[in-house]
């Protein structure tokens, strides 16, 4: 079934008109490779690895990440980091005061904030008792100016996958952008919807080094989307909003995929580990399914287990707070050396 997704119906009329930045490196596009003398940017003439502007398409990133994922780079947006992607699909398709999104709590809190500093409101349809998205209730919010529905799967923070039926119901059935936020997806055994891109146009896809590639620290973001919604996004970015020294690291290390297996094989085994464990602990009253780098636990008293462990030396995240997750505690996967501390931590306050 195909919905009537037209990109055109979404795109805010100024960013319609808007006409790009054009900076040196886009004028001249044979930077990287080119045995010429530059002095089109006024950047400083002393070479020290970084006096040059970096490549503002990150050809080079794209083109293995494109390889990676069997897509064309055209079909790749770089960020600093995924918050700047998303914050990147607000300014292109949603009016302020006036459009509206559509997020389902308990979920990642920056696309509420990210809502609020455009001046867009956010629509809230809480998930189900067991963490899935309520269909129904969310077509029954969606009006003319509902421009976006943000979907974390994996979740943040439950840790379980979305159903395929729900997503793809939405995405027939819904004219405007489905964000799938697959930012654990490398921890899950499902496939990401990377694959689906073709099939539905009104589909966008984010994904992070931040997580399974270990490298948080250099804000690296990736969208994955059609050829038209990418160049959209590519007339309001940023021209040069990767730097230089976070296109080394990404290439150096994507280009480490055995490497990055292993990690991910040793985070889930671990993760495994803990699970058994936490069937031990008595004040622990359910463990969520997770195909996290995560696990959410319910427990007895959420404060009191979050300040023991605390005194224990033992950071971990009190989640009490957040919607349908009233005494729960978001244990991330340590190494396994981190992974012991907190279990026998966990056994001996238990």
């Amino acid at each position: 079934m195909k919905n009537n997704f037209d990109i055109n119906n979404l795109v805010r009329e100024n960013v319609k008109q808007l006409k790009p930045y054009s900076s040196a490196r886009d004028e001249f596009e044979d930077f990287e490779t080119a045995e010429m003398i530059f002095l089109d940017a006024n950047e400083n003439p002393f070479e020290n690895g970084v006096n040059r502007y970096p490549d503002p398409q990150q050809s080079t990133v794209k083109g293995i990440l494109a390889k990676q994922k069997s897509l064309k780079t055209n079909q790749i947006l770089l960020g600093n980091g995924s918050d700047e992607v998303l914050d990147l699909l607000f300014r292109a398709f949603c009016e302020p005061k006036v459009d509206n999104v559509i997020t389902l709590p308990p979920t990642y809190g920056m696309y509420a904030v990210l809502a609020n500093i455009n001046a867009v409101e956010n629509k809230e349809v809480l998930l189900s008792q067991d963490f899935q998205p309520e269909i129904d209730a969310i077509l029954a919010a969606v009006n003319q100016n509902t421009k976006i529905i943000f979907l974390c799967s994996p979740n943040n923070p439950t840790g379980n996958s979305f159903s395929d039926e729900s997503i793809v119901t939405l995405l027939q059935n819904f004219n405007g952008l489905v964000v799938i936020d697959e930012a654990y997806i490398d921890f899950s055994k499902k496939q990401s919807w990377i694959n689906e891109l073709d099939e539905y146009p009104n589909l966008i896809i984010t994904q992070t080094l931040s997580k399974a590639y270990g490298l948080a620290g250099i804000r690296l973001g990736i969208c994955y989307a059609s050829t038209a919604v990418i160049s959209v996004l590519n007339k309001i970015k940023p021209p040069y909003n990767v730097n230089e020294k976070t296109k080394k690291r990404a290439i150096e290390r994507l280009n480490k995929k055995d490497k990055i297996e292993f990690e991910i094989n040793s985070i889930i085994d671990q993760r495994e580990s803990l699970l058994k464990v936490l069937d031990q602990v008595k004040f622990v009253s359910k463990i969520y399914p997770t195909e996290a780098n995560f696990v959410l636990i319910k427990v007895d008293d959420a404060n009191k287990r979050y300040n023991e462990l605390i005194a224990k030396g033992i950071v971990i995240r009190n989640r009490t707070t957040q919607p349908l997750c009233e005494n729960t505690l978001r244990l991330t996967i340590g190494t396994a050396q981190e992974n012991k501390k907190l279990m026998d931590a966990l056994l001996a306050i238990s």
